[in-house]
């Protein structure tokens, strides 16, 4: 495939060359041609942090200004009334991704808390991953846990891996575990999770450091939540820690030292009063950063590039204002190097040809200096003209390629009665 006449294509973050580019790879790479006239290309963005079950309760009354003490048992409930089974994890899921897609996200990690008693969870995982790949993008399902009783969790992790490694193989999805954390989940779950994921070369992935995982933490245990992560083998370089609004000089230095990497997620954090990541503090530390929307009980937007935007305005107040094109680069290869995916996040050698071609030749983008820091600060809302996935074109024309997202939109709606 050949994206002609763009404006600028963003090869790695800061680099930048114009003109024609070949995709390698993917069904559609036998000489086609996609109009880029006025357009910027970029890798595809990579959300690191999201809960795809949470598409299917948006908005919930009860669920927007309230403490997490009261945000957890309204979640709950709704999860209850509607009963969370494949149907339900697939059709959220589907939605989810889909939305993803439109909004330019080629890769996004699943972070799935919510396993009722006897639940199928073979079935749930199965789901999920059927409905990223029917659509054509990529996902990370992590085999979470919330207060799930910790050999099940293993042994559910176990049979997860059992059922969906063969499917891993061309890296349109990829497996990891992850507790939720040290508020909800004992030191055995992390332990047991934890050896899952050494047996089978899984990433490891848990949120960590929000203002109330601090408090619990500090009341449960009389110590804060990285003491005990790093107590419970959950420092180490396979690790991502999402969140990390509150959080001291000397343990971002700690964290630096052992090797982790980390997920931002300011459309989750700000809402739900958890405070501001130190972003600029952690990058200038050396660790790597993502980006990530969490899901829709707190966030109720995929878009990731939206959270980019919210991103650097917010940065300000907890310190430097990061700068347009490395918020760009956390959206992209900062979010691919938390999922140890090198091929993923930018366009150069190696890449897996994961694209978003974007219109700035509209009134919106009139007057912007930089295009590539104008896909962040002018334009809210903004949607890319065209996405490809591994050479394959899975949006066109701002359109899903392979499904009516009406038709999507109506299949959930009827599962939730909503």
């Amino acid at each position: 495939m050949v994206i002609t006449d763009a404006v600028a294509v963003l090869v790695e973050p800061g680099v930048e060359t114009s003109g024609d580019l070949e995709v390698p790879g993917g069904a559609d790479s036998d000489g086609q041609r996609l109009d880029a006239s006025g357009c910027v290309v970029t890798p595809g963005l990579v959300n690191a942090h999201h809960h795809l079950l949470q598409s299917a309760f948006r908005t919930l009354p009860g669920t927007r200004g309230v403490p997490m003490s009261h945000w957890l048992p309204t979640m709950a409930a709704a999860y209850t009334e509607a009963g969370v089974d494949p149907e339900l994890a697939g059709l959220a899921a589907t939605v989810g991704v889909a939305e993803g897609l439109l909004n330019g996200v080629t890769t996004v990690a699943d972070h799935h808390l919510t396993w009722p008693a006897g639940a199928d969870t073979v079935g749930i995982a199965t789901a999920v991953a059927d409905a990223a790949l029917a659509l054509g993008g990529r996902l990370v399902f992590v085999r979470g846990a919330a207060r799930d009783d910790p050999q099940e969790a293993a042994a559910s992790a176990e049979a997860i891996v059992s059922a969906l490694a063969a499917r891993t193989l061309d890296g349109m999805l990829q497996l990891a575990v992850g507790p939720a954390g040290v508020h909800s989940d004992s030191r055995e779950t992390f332990e047991l999770l934890g050896e899952v994921a050494a047996r089978h070369g899984l990433r490891r992935r848990t949120q960590s450091n929000e203002q109330v995982d601090v408090a619990i933490a500090l009341e449960k245990y009389g110590r804060r939540p990285l003491d005990l992560l790093e107590e419970w083998g959950w420092l180490a370089p396979d690790v991502t820690l999402a969140h990390l609004c509150d959080v001291t000089p000397d343990e971002i230095a700690r964290l630096a030292a052992a090797g982790v990497t980390a997920t931002h997620a300011p459309g989750c954090d700000v809402p739900m009063g958890w405070g501001i990541a130190p972003v600029a503090a952690l990058r200038e530390a050396g660790i790597p950063v993502g980006l990530g929307t969490s899901g829709g009980g707190s966030n109720d937007a995929g878009h990731l590039l939206a959270d980019a935007r919210l991103a650097l305005q917010v940065s300000a107040l907890v310190g430097p204002q990061l700068p347009a094109r490395d918020v760009l680069a956390m959206a992209t290869r900062g979010s691919a190097q938390g999922l140890g995916r090198d091929d993923l996040g930018h366009l150069g050698a190696g890449s897996s040809g994961d694209l978003c071609v974007w219109d700035v030749s509209g009134v919106a983008d009139a007057g912007v200096a930089d295009p590539i820091a104008g896909l962040l600060w002018a334009s809210p809302g903004r949607r890319p003209r065209h996405v490809v996935v591994g050479g394959r074109v899975v949006v066109r024309d701002y359109a899903l390629v392979d499904a009516d997202e009406r038709e999507l939109a109506a299949r959930l709606r009827e599962r939730v009665g909503r």
